[in-house]
């Protein structure tokens, strides 16, 4: 299994950033898909992940400002992210749950400031 995360950079306050996971070695299209973020000094929080068939759920604090998606046919997952504040600032990582165990990409690193 391998996730490869692309997309991160500086952006200003109310900027927008597009993410993107490029995954491999399984079933994509059978697995929900997760982005999960990092702050420095806090625990790993999830942030959206989208059902096999297209559900989504997103964590209240970026409800109406971020969007996730997926291409089953291109194997990837992405996470539209606009309005950003300073305080989505952290490294993203992708992640996959399959039997047994997860599995995460590297992380792209966010920084939202001015």
């Amino acid at each position: 299994v391998q996730l490869v995360e692309s997309g991160g950079g500086l952006v200003q306050p109310g900027g927008s950033l597009r993410l993107s996971c490029a995954a491999s070695g399984f079933t994509f299209s059978s697995y929900t898909m997760a982005w999960v973020r990092q702050a420095s000094g806090e625990q790993r929080e999830l942030v959206a992940q989208i059902g096999s068939r297209g559900s989504t759920n997103y964590a209240d604090f970026v409800q109406g400002r971020f969007t996730i998606s997926r291409d089953n046919a291109k194997n990837t997952v992405g996470l539209q992210m606009d309005s950003l504040k300073p305080e989505d600032t952290a490294v993203y990582y992708c992640r996959v749950r399959l039997p047994g165990r997860d599995f995460w990409g590297q992380g792209t690193q966010v920084t939202v400031s001015s």
